[in-house]
Formats: structure tokens, sequence, C-alpha cells
């Protein structure tokens, strides 16, 4: 099971409100973000210039290296959903998971004094709806679902976009990126950032 997100960058007009609905469904306080939105250009030169938004959040990677470096097992991948998640209880706060993020998206709390990511909000799939973030996507752009299952909105629109069309960030490390980018030479040129 990969449940992950698939994001259609020929659709994002990088409006930030996934950013806006991550925050208010999971009470994430000022200064932190487990969403972020990057804008990639303008690049080329007029009147050939090309721009997309890039939505950034966990990969939910199939080898998480924030697992592998956890000292106290507070880093986990669910058994049951495949989606990597933080046990605040277990949480010490050494922040090493954040050291080995090959994509910077854990963020930690000061208040709390742990560490905290995106749980493509775990709490509301688990009731069978969408993240917050997906729910809240004005344009579309935001998909979720498992990849291993063909009948799931993630796996078709990935199967729709075609090979050519889809990407995933780079992998340093040999994380194996779940989530997946779909963006077509009409939009833009895909470029390895990050």
């Amino acid at each position: 099971m990969r449940n992950c997100l698939v994001l259609d960058l020929d659709r994002c007009s990088g409006c930030d409100s996934c950013i806006a609905a991550c925050k208010f469904e999971n009470g994430i306080g000022l200064g932190n973000y487990w969403n972020r939105v990057v804008a990639v250009g303008p690049t080329g030169t007029h009147p050939d210039i090309e721009m997309y938004w890039l939505p950034v959040q966990c990969q939910q990677c199939e080898n998480p290296q924030c697992v592998k470096v956890c000292p106290t097992g507070a880093s986990y991948r669910d058994p049951d959903t495949g989606i990597v998640l933080i046990d605040k209880s277990k949480c010490i706060g050494c922040r090493y998971c954040m050291m080995a993020c090959p994509y910077g998206v854990r963020s930690y709390n000061e208040t709390e004094r742990v560490v905290e990511k995106c749980t493509l909000c775990s709490h509301r799939t688990a009731e069978g709806l969408e993240p917050a973030c997906v729910h809240n996507c004005c344009t579309g752009a935001r998909i979720y679902g498992d990849l291993d299952d063909p009948s799931s909105d993630a796996a078709k629109a990935v199967a729709a976009a075609g090979a050519a069309n889809c990407h995933r960030l780079p992998d340093p490390k040999d994380s194996g990126p779940s989530s997946v980018y779909i963006l077509s030479s009409k939009t833009a040129s895909w470029k390895e950032l990050i």
C-alpha cells in the first residue's frame, strides 16, 4: 500500500490554500509548515517563459531515512496505511529525523519539544475523508490515494497523465519518494530541484 499525494502541476495556481488548510486543520504554530509551495521560475527568455508551482510536503518514502535514524522509534511507517508518522509520546526532540530527511519537510514544535510533519491527515483519512489540503485545493491539483490500487483517484490520475508527464523529487538517499508530480511539457519543463 502506497498512500500518497499526486500533485497536478498543470493545475496548481500557487494560491497557497493547501498551506492554510494544513495549518488550520492540524493546529500548526507560527513559523512552522508541514507543506510549502515553491515557485519554480520564471525561466527562459522572452517570449518563451516557463513557470510552475511545486508543492512540497512529506514524500511518504518507501525507505524513509527519518525512520532509519530515529533512536526511539517515534518515526515509523504505519503497517496498515503505509503512511510515515511520528508518535509524539516517543519523540525526544533530537531532530535527527529532520537532518536525515532529504526534502526538509519536518519541523520542530518548540512548545511541545517534538518534531512534526505531514500525516496526510491520517485522522481524516481513517474516516474515509480526504486530507485537508486535498479537500481545500480550489483547482483540484491535489489528489490522494493508494498508488498500488488501480481504482484509486491517485493511481487513475497517474495512469491518465502518462509516464512522460509523471515526476518525483530527486532521491539522493534512495528513500523512494511515493508522491508523484504531474507536469506536462505544455505547461513547463520539469526542473530537478531540492
